[in-house]
């Protein structure tokens, strides 16, 4: 039996890259089912400013098609108390570049009143989307 029954994470999953996989596969290793939000093109744009490379639909695909992954939802706003109100779940999974943020300082503190648990996993350093965006960019520019 696995520490948690149900499980949560979020991410936009832009350009899927193993430190997509990484997150997903540990977070299934706590939890029995795991539900996984991706950012509609719609949220990015708002707090990014900017679109993602692959659409909300076929990014939702390729997250459905992970082993690791029991649901996959439409996360169309940032608010993860209201994640945690409809989908109640009992831990949420994060990557350890969001700990000490202060939007997830204040979700700690709801969670823990509520008996959620917030599990950091460690922030793949050497690989982001936005570092392929960058690589990709550049190489996509004539000399």
């Amino acid at each position: 039996m696995k520490k948690y029954k149900l499980g949560y994470t979020s991410g936009v999953f832009d350009l899927f890259h193993i430190g997509h996989l990484n997150i997903l596969k540990k977070a299934k290793e706590h939890c029995d089912h795991l539900i996984v939000a991706v950012s509609t093109d719609e949220l990015v744009q708002s707090y990014k400013n900017k679109t993602p490379v692959i659409p909300h639909v076929e990014r939702m695909e390729i997250v459905k098609s992970i082993t690791f992954v029991d649901e996959v939802v439409a996360q169309t706003n940032r608010d993860k108390v209201a994640a945690m109100e409809k989908h109640q779940f009992d831990v949420m999974f994060v990557g350890s570049d969001w700990k000490g943020n202060a939007l997830f300082n204040e979700t700690e503190r709801i969670f823990n009143e509520n008996g959620v648990d917030v599990v950091y996993f460690p922030y793949t350093s050497n690989t982001s989307s936005t570092l392929l965006t960058q690589v990709l960019t550049k190489i996509a520019q004539p000399n």
